[in-house]
């Protein structure tokens, strides 16, 4: 075991924590994180406006009646969270380059409003449609920022900026210093979408379409999954490296089934982020919940009696990391299999059977059942194991008594 947590370590552990921590992700996963503010609260006012409460209550038909006045508040937060999220990219992008931020944020806005096209309204006037601004333009809110913070710093690299004298305040100068990186990147988008008439966002969609489909299939849920619990196996935080690069991915996911659900039609995307959190990581990676009972009802052993006292709180807030290095389930030959067998197990039940509506509740609690189940006989292994090593027992003999079954 520990031969090949060394072979992982340093061949596959290696190439994917450098690609988690590599510089552009980074700056994407810490921008989408930078506007759950937004979602949050923009949620909030989706659920008010479509409350999961019977028809004929007159909560409901007054939250039916006024929904467009409700649903103001999501429209300006969640609806638009490319806005957002842009901003944050450009942001922690030019942060990391040591780039003032600020102005890299306010660049990668700018270029991104330009990639929507507005429109001539007889009454209104040129109206800026809010479609591109939600979760359908966030792939190119990604491409933007990146893009100009690194024509950014391109110019700032090559001394291609205006640089004012030391007696200018530092806010002025700076402003002056990202001038001509604005000129030359807002004028790259304008050339693209007025001049060409090139629309990114239905380029970005055919091009990142094979992805967002196949992120959506049990196939494309199942390989995270595996991933998150097969690194956590081997002391490696398994959702830092998968969460890094599947999270762009999951908030699509989201934002589109919000905008479904806003509209009344009916979600289009099995897996975002929440389909995890709720259905598989039931007191978080391994779905180790189902181990802490098994521990709480059974346990016979002192040391897993107190264990499981002490980590019962934090598994209900999907808190495991006592349970992982404690237990410990980390090479732990024992309590490994389960622990990445479960969570898939987990994922092809609720692929198959989410539908939506309430039952969803009855099948968290089902699902909870059946990792009760699996990690039974394997955690009774392991508490046989704790009570012969409690009694004193030599080595040889636990394991003489445990092929016995004793």
């Amino acid at each position: 075991m520990n031969n090949f947590a060394t072979w992982i370590e340093g061949k596959l552990s290696g190439p994917m924590t450098k690609l988690s921590n590599q510089r552009h992700l980074l700056a994407i996963r810490d921008g989408v994180i930078s506007a759950l503010p937004f979602i949050i609260f923009g949620s909030f006012f989706l659920i008010f406006a479509t409350p999961p409460l019977p028809e004929s209550w007159a909560i409901t038909q007054w939250a039916t009646e006024h929904a467009e006045q409700i649903l103001i508040p999501y429209r300006m937060t969640m609806f638009i969270m490319s806005l957002y999220i842009v901003f944050g990219i450009g942001y922690n992008l030019a942060k990391s380059y040591d780039l003032d931020p600020l102005s890299a944020a306010q660049l990668s806005t700018a270029a991104f409003l330009l990639t929507i096209a507005p429109t001539m309204d007889k009454k209104l006037g040129f109206v800026l449609p809010m479609t591109n601004l939600g979760g359908h333009g966030l792939f190119v809110a990604m491409f933007v920022a990146i893009f100009s913070v690194e024509i950014y710093r391109l110019c700032k690299n090559k001394n291609i900026t205006i640089k004012m004298p030391p007696q200018v305040p530092p806010s002025v100068s700076r402003s002056f210093e990202s001038l001509i990186p604005v000129v030359f990147v807002l004028g790259a988008m304008s050339i693209i979408t007025v001049i060409f008439q090139l629309d990114l966002h239905t380029l970005v969609d055919k091009i990142v379409g094979p992805l967002v489909f196949a992120g959506d299939t049990l196939p494309g849920v199942l390989v995270p999954v595996f991933l998150t619990t097969f690194f956590w196996a081997f002391g490696i935080h398994g959702m830092s490296i998968v969460g890094t690069i599947e999270r762009p991915l999951w908030e699509v996911y989201l934002a589109k089934n919000a905008e479904a659900h806003a509209a009344g039609e009916p979600l289009p995307h099995i897996a975002p982020e929440t389909f995890f959190q709720w259905f598989v990581w039931i007191g978080g990676a391994g779905a180790t919940l189902g181990l802490v009972i098994c521990i709480l009802l059974f346990a016979k052993s002192q040391f897993l009696k107190k264990f499981g006292k002490a980590v019962s709180i934090p598994s209900l807030f999907n808190i495991n990391e006592p349970v992982i290095f404690g237990l410990p389930i980390v090479l732990n030959p024992i309590m490994v299999i389960p622990f990445i067998i479960i969570p898939l197990v987990l994922t092809v039940i609720t692929y198959l059977a989410t539908g939506g509506d309430w039952r969803a509740i009855v099948l968290v609690l089902f699902n909870i059942a059946v990792s009760v189940v699996i990690y039974f006989p394997f955690f009774k292994m392991y508490d046989r194991k704790m009570v012969l090593e409690e009694s004193g027992e030599s080595k040889e003999q636990i394991e003489q008594d445990m092929k016995e079954g004793k």
